[in-house]
């Protein structure tokens, strides 16, 4: 048996205000829309990993997700004048990553991150 995909699946009462946060600022596309669910992902490959957390490091709560880009500074001022609530940093963390934690606009706290390597 092997595991082909793993799909972090979120409540939500209106889909489209993921959207702006997920499609227009992490620039992810939508791979597939059916009016009552709408999944966002990529064309390229990406690593798959699922964590289990007693806390998230550095005094944090444990986010919901954690999203690693490219440009760790480009997507903080994106949110940030998007006016999406910053949590926690930027920081540069002691096990080699700087991020930012941020509200989506369904309330969960997203991780994003950049290893510093």
């Amino acid at each position: 048996m092997t595991v082909l995909r793993i799909i972090a699946n979120i409540q939500a009462p209106d889909i489209t205000l993921a959207r702006r946060f997920y499609q227009d600022i992490l620039d992810l596309d939508v791979v597939m829309d059916h009016g009552w669910i709408t999944t966002f992902g990529a064309a390229r490959p990406m690593n798959v990993q699922l964590s289990i957390a007693s806390e998230g490091g550095s005094g944090t709560p444990v986010p919901d997700l954690s999203i690693e880009v490219d440009d760790l500074d480009a997507v903080f001022e994106a949110m940030s004048a998007a006016g999406f609530a910053i949590e926690y940093g930027p920081a540069d963390e002691p096990w080699g990553v700087r991020r930012f934690y941020v509200r989506d606009p369904l309330g969960k706290l997203v991780n994003i991150l950049v290893h510093k390597n």
